[in-house]
Parts: structure tokens; C-alpha cells; sequence
């Protein structure tokens, strides 16, 4: 399978490298736009391995403040060449400014902001091979022993959940289940949050991708290409949501147990978050799917509806 990341990628690096604040004893300085992105990005899945490719010329801009005198000045950032051919740390990235005073900012920007935009490239890269690429190889035989493997070598930090026998194909296997625990604060009404999750129109806008969600117990569930699917087993307006939650690349058939439960906080809310019945092969992958393709893109959202209201 192959699967196009060119758009994701796009704004997967805005979202990574714009507002990027670089402080220091010279001033601060910030990146304030993304000014050229040229390139594309895909992921194929060859015989259970993810093959990524990447090319991209990116211009950003910077503006800053000098600490002594308050002046302010404006540069950019040239990243001319980020490709899988070169590791982050190899990529060439140049630091210009217009022209006048402000050279500590320039420098600033050339010592400790190169640091932080390769953190950054560093970040979109790590999505790119986990978040964007969540679902695309699916589970093999050597995928199941792993899991057999994983289940003698569970540590104590780990819920573990009961195990599920499960099938693949036409061979029995145990599958070793945990559980996983998240919480989040959110800047929104918990009758505001709660609607994210139900409402197709806002689903869509947060994960970027058409989807299908019949918001009634017993009604579908379909996010991400496919990637994630299931049903609404329980809906208590404003409180409540428990789901039947699994990712295409789990053993078939097997499915999690989600709850959502919403406390409201006065102009916040306390999203508890349990997930019972996880393939212990996939928590990190799953965490990392709630972490990011849910929690940070609906604070974007979020974020975005309260800028339109101002």
C-alpha cells in the first residue's frame, strides 16, 4: 500500500515550525511564518515495512527583539534540502536578515534557533513515521509472536488487561492485552468538547479526514482513512462516551473498550480518557494516536474557533 503524505506533511511542518519562540541573553525572536514549502512526502508498506520518503525546500521567516534596545528586525530561515538521504542533524539550514543592526539576533537565531528548528524537523519527522503512517502494515504471524514475546516481558508499570484469544487466520493465538490511562485538560465547555467527538462536521475538521459518525448507541464509527473504526456503545450527553475502538492493524476482530468521561471545570474540562483491551504490541502506538491525532489537533481546532470569534 502506498499512501500520499504530501498535504499531511504540509501541515504537519507549519504546525511544528511556526510560532517556534528561541530565546536567549541577545533577545527573542520567534518563527512568524512559513513563507515557501516546496516537495512531497509518501509512506508505502512493502512485505511489513514502512518505507518513508520525504523531500522538501522550506523558507521560514523570524522576526525578533534585542533585549538591550528593544529593536526589532526580521530574517529567515532556509532549509533547502530535508530528505531521508541526510540525517536532521546533516540538513543544511540558513540563517539570514535584512540588512541594519540586530547581528545578535542573527546569531541567536544561528546557534540556538538552528537547535530548536532541528527539534522541530525532528518532531514532524517522528509523525510522519508513526502518526501519519498508524494503520498501514498489517499483522503477520511474525506480528502475533511478538506479542506472544511481549507478554512474558510485561513490566510492572503496565495495567494489564485479561487476555483475549483472538484468531489470525486459521491459528488460535493469545492475545496479551493492557490498559492505558490518559488525562487532559482542555480550554473549552464540556458540552463544547463532548460535540467534537459526535458531531461528523467538527470530526472531520480535527482529523483532517472524511468520516463517518452516527453519534447513537450502536451507530458507526470511521476516522483517518479507515486506519480507525468502530461503534458508540454508550452517549450521555455532555458526560459520557464509550466506544468499541480498534485500529485496521490489530489482529481482526479485536476490538478495545473506550470511555471518555468529561468532568466540566467552569470554562475547562478534565477529559478522562480509559482504553481497556489494547494489543500490548500497539500501546505506544495507540497512546501516541490519542496524544496527537485526537487531544493536540481538537486544542488546534479549539483554538481556531476561539481566533474566528475574536
Amino acid at each position: 500500500t502506498e499512501r500520499d503524505a504530501t498535504s499531511w506533511s504540509k501541515s504537519k511542518l507549519r504546525e511544528v515550525l511556526v510560532g517556534l519562540v528561541v530565546e536567549g541573553e541577545a533577545g527573542r525572536c520567534e518563527i512568524s511564518d512559513l513563507k515557501h514549502l516546496e516537495g512531497e512526502a509518501s509512506c508505502n508498506s512493502r512485505k511489513g515495512k514502512l518505507i518513508i520518503f520525504y523531500e522538501w525546500n522550506l523558507r521560514l521567516g523570524w522576526k525578533g527583539t534585542v533585549k538591550e534596545s528593544g529593536e526589532k528586525h526580521k530574517g529567515s530561515v532556509e532549509i533547502p534540502n530535508l530528505s531521508e538521504e541526510n540525517e536532521v542533524d546533516d540538513t543544511e539550514i540558513n540563517v539570514s536578515k535584512k540588512k541594519g543592526e540586530g547581528d545578535v539576533l542573527r546569531d541567536l537565531m544561528r546557534t540556538e534557533g538552528t537547535t530548536k528548528v532541528r527539534e522541530a524537523l525532528r518532531d514532524y519527522l517522528k509523525a510522519l513515521k508513526t502518526e501519519f503512517t498508524l494503520g498501514m502494515i498489517l499483522p503477520t504471524k511474525a506480528t502475533a509472536g511478538q506479542g506472544l514475546a511481549a507478554e512474558r516481558k510485561l513490566s510492572g508499570n503496565t495495567t494489564q488487561d485479561s487476555v483475549s484469544p483472538q484468531r489470525l487466520g486459521t491459528v488460535g493465538v493469545k492475545i496479551p492485552t493492557v490498559k492505558i490511562l490518559m488525562r487532559e485538560i482542555f480550554n473549552s465547555p464540556a458540552d463544547e468538547l463532548y460535540s467534537i467527538f459526535t458531531t461528523p462536521e467538527l470530526v472531520q475538521k480535527f482529523s483532517k479526514c472524511p468520516a463517518v459518525i452516527e453519534a447513537e448507541k450502536g451507530g458507526k464509527l470511521q476516522m483517518f482513512d479507515g486506519c480507525v473504526s468502530g461503534e458508540y456503545a454508550e452517549l450521555v450527553p455532555s458526560q459520557r462516551i464509550v466506544l468499541k475502538w480498534r485500529c485496521r492493524s490489530w489482529p481482526e476482530e479485536h476490538y478495545a473498550t473506550v470511555a471518555l468521561n468529561f468532568k466540566d471545570m467552569a470554562a475547562q474540562t478534565e477529559l478522562q480518557l480509559e482504553c481497556k483491551g489494547v494489543p500490548v504490541c500497539n500501546e505506544d502506538s495507540t497512546r501516541q494516536c490519542w496524544k496527537q491525532q485526537y487531544f493536540e489537533e481538537i486544542r488546534i481546532l479549539l483554538q481556531q474557533s476561539r481566533d474566528d470569534k475574536e
